[in-house]
């Protein structure tokens, strides 16, 4: 039992060492209204792992920093398509514009 207990213990461990803090942009161009952003950020936060969305009405974008552990660009794309906003993962020119 000790062995398993230490083996748990080990692994949850390990697992939180190699997790980090990762950002990403999406696009979120359905987003047509001022109370938009809101919903889109109320279900990007909802995310296991979110720690803080930004979303801006005028560009259409929505930051989001989460925990890669967590939470994915995909599992963040699903959760504003779930909310009636599909999004996309936001592609930086190779210049960083």
């Amino acid at each position: 039992m000790k062995k398993i207990v230490l083996l748990t213990s080990l692994f949850l461990f390990s697992a939180t060492t190699w997790a980090k803090d990762a950002s990403v942009t999406l696009e979120v161009p359905t987003m047509n209204c001022v109370t938009c952003p809101y919903t889109v950020q109320k279900a990007l936060e909802k995310v296991d792992g979110v720690s803080k969305a930004d979303v801006d009405f005028d560009n259409k974008l929505a930051v989001v920093s989460y925990d890669d552990a967590k939470a994915s660009p995909e599992t963040l794309t699903d959760a504003t398509k779930n909310a009636g906003y599909p999004s996309t993962v936001k592609v930086e020119a190779a210049n960083g514009k």
